[in-house]
């Protein structure tokens, strides 16, 4: 079934821009968003989520109220809430395997015993830029896309991404907003960074530098925090190049792919 905004098919593809212009009120909602002060978010009641992790959960969990990401600058994080049931699902994509992370963030939702009740699946897209390689555009494009072929009806409410949540400074661009949280309990999607970026942050970091696949990190049914086990390589003589300054590591990178 169809992506839609305001019950109307969207017409794809098409780029962020042409896609507000022919919905004023995708556009009125990411104007909202942009002009939001960044709310700092505390650890009391939050679940972190890194880049590649997905994380889902219902208003009944007693641990988690809030799901956050920030730091993407290319990336986009995706919100995706059953109206009904209220089980949310965020998740930082950076566009490594679309076509197998959208499916996921959809099966996440389901997993709820009761998705099936009264509702509607709605779908919050945030993040990127106007980058000179175009990897947000590409992003944003495939995100669209891969919704637009699920089964279910899937109704777009918010996207500021990529030309929509660009700035420019000294002809250099940047994103707008980087980061923002969902409130479980009561749907609020608002600008935000966070203090505390755990529980386990260095691991799940570190797992996300192996190359992995997108892993859902939460069970809320016991309300715990899962990390699967993952296979790292060692990094040859890290204390010395942890030493060293960019323009070092950056001679070196240079060198090396002259040399290939």
């Amino acid at each position: 079934m169809p992506l839609l905004v305001e019950g109307r098919r969207v017409q794809l593809p098409q780029s962020a821009a042409d896609l507000v212009r022919a919905h004023p009120l995708l556009e009125e909602r990411a104007r909202l968003l942009r002009g939001q002060s960044v709310q700092q978010v505390g650890p009391q009641g939050l679940l972190y989520v890194q880049q590649r992790e997905l994380a889902v959960t219902s208003p009944k969990d007693g641990s988690i109220s809030i799901l956050g990401s920030d730091d993407a600058t290319t990336c986009h994080i995706v919100v995706l809430r059953h109206t009904g049931n209220g089980a949310t699902c965020l998740t930082h994509c950076d566009g490594t395997d679309t076509k197998a992370e959208v499916p996921l963030i959809m099966n996440s939702i389901k997993s709820f015993s009761d998705h099936a009740q009264c509702g509607r699946l709605e779908v919050h897209l945030v993040g990127g830029f106007s980058d000179d390689r175009q990897l947000s555009q590409k992003l944003t494009h495939q995100l669209l896309s891969e919704f637009d072929r699920q089964e279910d009806d899937i109704h777009l409410v918010t996207l500021c991404v990529t030309e929509l949540n660009d700035r420019e400074e000294n002809e250099n661009h940047f994103p707008i907003i980087y980061g923002i949280a969902v409130n479980v309990k009561t749907a609020e999607i608002y600008r935000a960074s966070f203090q505390d970026r755990g529980p386990e942050e260095e691991l799940r970091a570190a797992r996300a530098l192996t190359g992995g696949p997108m892993v859902s990190i939460y069970d809320a049914k016991t309300e715990q925090l899962r990390i699967g086990p993952y296979s790292w390589v060692p990094f040859p003589h890290v204390d010395f190049w942890l030493q060293q300054d960019d323009k070092q590591i950056l001679e070196v990178r240079i060198y090396k792919v002259g040399k290939s």
